[in-house]
């Protein structure tokens, strides 16, 4: 029985990591639709922010088929927190990632766990900021530090082979099933997916992702002859109900209301005109080529 069971699990592994060989291949088709300034991200970006990313792999089309959405992974922007004395960490990143160290990301990848990437690394891939409205500067610190303290944490592989049963078009999985895709993976509390840790991150100071809210009408418990002379009686009252860390996925941070698209590219540049674009169809430009901010 013993041996048995070992084989069972040998071989279990061995499909695993097949599995994750075959989803984790990078696609050839991947195009960067818009070029990334570098320069104008990296004076952009808050501690806090959330990045999210289209992959380039073809777990990152499974994602994006089953949410319906151009985002396939979360990582929260650290910025150089990891430098400060209290992480003992300073020296080691720096010799890794020299001035980058100062534009760091934790995200938790496949193969590596919950890691520490230069914000360089999604320099080619597209990419959206978006960033907690109104979120307290005191609670910052607690978001980072929670994603932080996660660091080496294994990746949920379970979760990524049990999404891959639906590598197909998104219109032919009934929407119960895909919700019951993203519960799946591992029950191992340590292991995680990168938007889940991000989401329980922010839960911690309280702050919404894409919470679930009915509004209900109430009667203002006022005295009635100040009723009387109120245009209303009455007030709207929102009841806010959490959504499981574990159903969030990319897409939940571009949909909510509670995080704001911030615009870093060329496009965002105040001297913009789109008067000085050249189009490739033009016979002769009217006007010399756009140069990209540095």
């Amino acid at each position: 029985m013993a041996i048995w069971t070992r084989a069972r699990r040998a071989l279990r592994a061995r499909i695993v990591a097949l599995c994750t060989r075959l989803l984790t291949k990078p696609l050839r088709s991947y195009e960067q639709r818009v070029p990334n300034n570098l320069h104008q991200l990296k004076k952009a970006l808050r501690k806090g922010d959330v990045v999210l990313v289209e992959g380039d792999q073809r777990i990152s089309q499974v994602i994006r088929y089953l949410t319906q959405s151009s985002w396939s992974h979360a990582a929260l922007y650290v910025g150089d927190e990891l430098l400060k004395p209290a992480y003992g960490r300073s020296a080691a990143l720096t010799k890794a990632f020299g001035d980058d160290a100062r534009f760091l990301l934790v995200e938790a990848v496949d193969g590596e766990g919950v890691a520490i990437s230069p914000l360089r690394k999604y320099e080619k891939y597209n990419i959206r900021i978006c960033r907690p409205q109104g979120l307290r500067r005191e609670d910052v610190p607690r978001v980072l530090s929670e994603v932080i303290r996660r660091l080496g944490d294994p990746y949920d592989v379970r979760h990524l082979v049990d999404l891959a049963r639906y590598f197909f078009p998104v219109s032919l999985v009934p929407r119960r099933w895909r919700q019951a895709a993203l519960r799946f993976g591992s029950k191992e509390g340590r292991q995680v997916i990168c938007s889940s840790m991000i989401a329980k991150a922010f839960a911690r100071v309280g702050y919404p992702i894409l919470p679930r809210v009915v509004a209900e009408s109430e009667a203002l418990a006022r005295p009635w002859w100040r009723r009387l002379v109120s245009r209303n009686g009455h007030r709207t009252i929102a009841h806010f109900r959490e959504q499981p860390p574990a159903l969030i996925t990319p897409r939940d941070f571009d949909l909510s209301p509670y995080f704001e698209v911030v615009k870093f590219n060329h496009l965002a540049d105040p001297n913009f005109s789109y008067r000085d674009i050249v189009w490739e169809d033009e016979e002769r430009p009217a006007h010399p080529p756009i140069a990209l901010a540095r």
